[in-house]
């Protein structure tokens, strides 16, 4: 439960209160489901998996993109991450500070800085990723297996069309 009031008792309230106006409940709960989904899962794994690392989410997703990608551009860590160069700026020092990573200006432009793991941040991945996807499947066992990839295409689709410049 996010907040003081559960999911049903929130949609209800919601489809009582504007009851007079004609809108499309079914999309409003679709959104809203989703960004409160979104917001339960990042402070579940905050919670467990990323709190014994004191990670925070954004700290594991900088790690996670550079860890698919390196070596990385900034701007694409903060592109693919979903968050400003500021954030990513104040992240990225906290995480060299810890040794995770490595900054470097662009061989080819200077003013790029391009972002690398160090053999530590490598390390906390290899034994930070198993352990997070274990909570990935105990957050996902409450959809029916039968159902999981239809999910996660709907999110797809959802993504896409959020994603659109249209």
């Amino acid at each position: 439960m996010a907040g003081a009031h559960t999911l049903a008792e929130t949609e209800r309230q919601v489809s009582e209160r504007l009851s007079h106006m004609t809108l499309d409940f079914e999309s409003m709960a679709i959104v809203s489901n989703l960004f409160r989904a979104a917001n339960a899962v990042r402070n579940h794994f905050e919670r467990t998996v990323l709190h014994s690392s004191d990670l925070s989410w954004t700290a594991f997703v900088v790690l996670w993109v550079t860890w698919i990608w390196e070596p990385i551009e900034t701007r694409q860590i903060a592109e693919e991450g979903g968050f400003s160069k500021a954030t990513l700026t104040g992240v990225l020092g906290t995480l060299e500070g810890r040794g995770y990573l490595a900054r470097s200006k662009s061989a080819t432009d200077g003013r790029l800085v391009i972002v690398t793991m160090t053999a530590a941040g490598q390390k906390l991945m290899d034994d930070l990723f198993p352990k997070f996807n274990k909570q990935e499947q105990k957050i996902s066992g409450a959809i029916p297996a039968d159902q999981r990839s239809d999910v996660a295409e709907a999110l797809r689709l959802l993504t896409l069309r959020a994603e659109s410049p249209k």
